[in-house]
């Protein structure tokens, strides 16, 4: 039997209009009603801002060393606090909308300025929010469906319409890129070298596979759907010479390569 859990975060939002980042979130919760926050993102402006911070931080403050000190210690490993630091950060910039794109062809804005996240009592990061709720979608969105002017406003609709889904999946790849970079080179820096960039860039790659290949299973939806829309992402971080396809393939599922 399936517990939903009643998080108290989630539970405090203050929504004061709805907005289709809203519906998109609730319904991406959904999806593990056992742990709400896997999926989904919050609105900043829902929200105290106890415990959040901007991910900008992790470059510009040490946030991101007292992370990898206390990983570093709990594991005795640097290299596995790199590993595990990077697939949270994979997780955040680029785990969290992958889900949305497949299922529903739309995406929030991943730039590192328009990300927040939020840390539990012992500094780990568990949720993750967004400062401009805005979304991109495809043209043929629901919401548009009643709207002949599909590029809508962002400011009035908080959604915008992109051209096509190459052109969704390059951006969110591209404001992905944008945000990882300088965040795993402050990795790199941080830990002294424990692990490769580019390896940190093969877990963001993983990320997007598990992302394509698990949430069909959650939702129902389309296999193909979800498979073409990661590819797409994959295909548009390898445009950007970025190495996210590795040499193992055991996660990449049905004809999804990683």
């Amino acid at each position: 039997m399936t517990v939903v859990v009643d998080d108290p975060l989630i539970a405090g939002m203050a929504i004061r209009r709805m907005l289709p980042l809203h519906e998109s979130s609730r319904r991406l919760r959904e999806l593990y009603p056992e742990c709400p926050r896997v999926y989904g993102v919050a609105v900043m402006g829902d929200l105290s801002r106890r415990r959040w911070w901007p991910l900008a931080e992790a470059v510009t403050t040490d946030r991101l060393r007292r992370m990898f000190d206390v990983a570093a210690d709990e594991m005795d490993s640097r290299t596995a606090a790199a590993q595990q630091l990077a697939a949270t950060l994979a997780h955040v910039v680029v785990g969290r909308v992958v889900p949305l794109v497949v299922l529903e062809g739309r995406a929030w804005d991943t730039g590192l300025e328009n990300l927040w996240v939020h840390v539990d009592s012992e500094g780990a990061i568990d949720w993750v929010g967004v400062v401009d709720p805005t979304l991109r979608a495809l043209p043929d969105d629901p919401f548009f469906a009643d709207r002949p002017d599909r590029l809508g406003s962002a400011t009035r609709d908080g959604i915008v319409a992109l051209p096509s889904e190459a052109a969704l999946t390059t951006w969110i790849a591209h404001r992905s890129h944008r945000a990882l970079d300088p965040l795993f080179r402050r990795l790199l820096e941080v830990s002294g070298g424990a692990m490769a960039i580019s390896s940190m860039w093969n877990i963001v790659g993983a990320a997007v596979v598990s992302a394509a290949t698990q949430v069909p299973l959650l939702a129902g939806s389309s296999e193909l759907t979800s498979m073409r829309r990661g590819q797409a992402v994959l295909d548009a971080l390898v445009g950007f010479g970025l190495p996210v396809r590795g040499t193992s393939r055991a996660m990449a599922g049905k004809g999804l390569l990683n």
